[in-house]
């Protein structure tokens, strides 16, 4: 019976634990929000801006596992090459020590107060900014309350015959103990966490420093089967990238198993109890490898290239790439880039499409069609991508976003609905040899004139969150409605003085309408970049 408590105690805690990590991180990282793809943008200049934006937003996520897991997502979608992502893996180590410095101190007498204050942000605050502090308080709290349930169930712990064995074997055996710490951390899939059970372990006095510090080696290595298990259904640079954080983990390993009775010299040095020696020498174990591995990060690579060998080119990107879901803000950053391809699309076949019916010029058909097949493809994979991030721990502002977004993605699958339908209308009139008169043509150049600019002014609308430009749109459609009516009166006195036939004028009304429904969707989007004012992406 006592084993059975000592399991659930250890079990209870340490969920508890996890859930306030995690409620912790979501409330750092929906504070810092887009700023997060920022950081990871700084990144890819150098390995060494990486190592530091690793840090942070280790740090920031509380997981260094989503952050590498997120690192092979932007490789796997071609944003990031495999010798910048070098360095954001090392950072990533170096960030997840935060968290074990976190839980040495010493506050179990005011675990209650962190946890009443965050809960009454969360529960009677209306701004959403302050909410997110009352999260990350209240994971705060929940975090230190898992560790000192785990301290308390685990005190029995040293009394027991079977870890006492335990303990003996581990002792002077480095390998089994490396073995040790790798499965644990496998086997819960955080390294904080398992590097918390270690330290609860240590403050009861069930282990010396000896006996950890090999321990937390086999945690930094346990915590790579994330990433390795993420690359399994991507492109080989993404597996790369996860071959390289195993074996800037291993090597780390192998170039400190030597020194380790030098590093628990440093620890006692500096000082302080058990449990912050053991969470000083897992931040000095990763700095010191980051230091020593940074400047090598080519050899990393052509390591990765050595081992993995590349049969065929793979040079697919995908920016909706569900590993970025580990990061919200970042998954809703990579859906907005890949909408504004979509738009772009949509923009230029709406100009291929005028061409084609204008100038009776049908080259560029084919092209309209693949871009037409590619729009319908992201509109299905964006909507698909988006309830996915909603369905995240995301702020009421992102909420909206999301939305917004997703109607967004609707209307320029509209556009390019309306520009097929012109596509069309052109191929009617090459079959049908069909022709215009001059002011016809006129005509529909004018309008497609205030159409293409109509898109142009709602797409920058929407790209830098420009309400200036938005206005624009509203004043480009008015102009619109007004021409197409004026048009279709202009059209009809045409044909009551027989200028044109009913064949070509019903081509001709039919391409007006479009043009007009076009602007439509164009001044939707401007609406909700109107309707979001300062919160929409940039």
């Amino acid at each position: 019976m006592e084993y059975i408590n000592i399991l659930l105690g250890l079990f209870s805690g340490l969920a508890l634990f996890l859930f306030g990590m995690e409620f912790m991180g979501d409330g750092l990282e929906n504070a810092a929000g887009s700023r997060l793809k920022s950081f990871f943008d700084k990144a890819i200049t150098n390995p060494f801006k990486g190592a530091l934006v690793g840090t942070i937003v280790t740090a920031i996520i509380q997981s260094s596992s989503a952050t590498t897991v997120m690192v092979v997502g932007f490789v796997n979608a071609g944003l990031m090459s495999l010798y910048q992502a070098v360095g954001v893996i090392m950072g990533a180590n170096i960030g997840t020590t935060i968290t074990g410095q976190l839980i040495t101190f010493k506050i179990d007498d005011y675990i209650p107060l962190f946890i009443i204050i965050g809960a009454a942000l969360i529960l009677f605050m209306k701004q959403q900014n302050r909410k997110e502090i009352g999260k990350i308080i209240f994971g705060f709290g929940l975090l230190f309350m898992g560790l000192s349930t785990m301290k308390e169930s685990m005190s029995p712990i040293a009394e027991t015959t079977f870890f006492q064995d335990l303990i003996v074997a581990l002792e002077g055996n480095m390998f089994l103990g490396i073995l040790v710490g790798a499965i644990m951390t496998a086997v819960v899939q955080s390294s904080s966490a398992s590097t918390a059970i270690l330290l609860s372990l240590a403050a009861t006095g069930a282990i010396n420093l000896q006996v950890a510090i090999p321990i937390l080696f086999g945690n930094n290595i346990g915590t790579c089967v994330t990433a390795l298990l993420s690359s399994l259904n991507a492109n080989k640079v993404a597996k790369k990238a996860a071959f390289i954080h195993l074996a800037f983990n291993l090597i780390g390993t192998l170039i400190f198993l030597p020194f380790i009775n030098l590093l628990s010299q440093i620890v006692v040095t500096i000082g302080g109890d058990i449990d912050r020696q053991i969470a000083n020498a897992h931040t000095i174990f990763n700095i010191v490898n980051a230091a020593l591995l940074l400047p090598f990060a080519g050899l990393f690579v052509k390591l990765a290239n050595l081992a993995l060998k590349d049969k065929e080119s793979e040079t697919t990107i995908n920016r909706l790439d569900p590993r970025f879901l580990e990061s919200p803000a970042i998954a809703f950053e990579q859906a907005f880039q890949e909408s504004l391809t979509m738009f772009e699309l949509a923009k230029e076949n709406v100009t291929l499409a005028t061409n084609a019916l204008i100038e009776s010029d049908l080259s560029q058909t084919k092209k309209i069609y693949e871009n037409e097949a590619e729009i319908n493809r992201l509109e299905r994979d964006l909507s698909t991508f988006l309830v996915s991030i909603s369905s995240h721990d995301i702020t009421e502002v992102d909420t909206n976003r999301i939305a917004s977004m997703i109607k967004i993605v609707n209307d320029i699958e509209r556009i390019g609905d309306h520009s097929k339908n012109i596509a069309e209308l052109a191929q009617e009139v090459s079959t049908g040899k069909l022709t215009f008169t001059k002011d016809a043509l006129e005509e529909l150049k004018l309008i497609y004139n205030y159409t293409i600019e109509s898109i142009k002014s709602s797409y920058t609308s929407y790209k830098t969150n420009n309400r200036e430009k938005a206005n624009d749109t509203m004043i480009f459609e008015e102009n619109i409605d007004r021409l197409e009516e004026l048009l279709r009166d202009k059209h009809i006195q045409r044909l009551s003085q027989n200028k044109c036939n009913a064949h070509s004028g019903a081509v001709f009304l039919d391409a007006i309408s479009n043009f007009e429904r076009i602007g439509d969707h164009s001044i939707n989007i401007a609406e909700y970049v109107l309707s979001l004012g300062n919160t929409t992406a940039k």
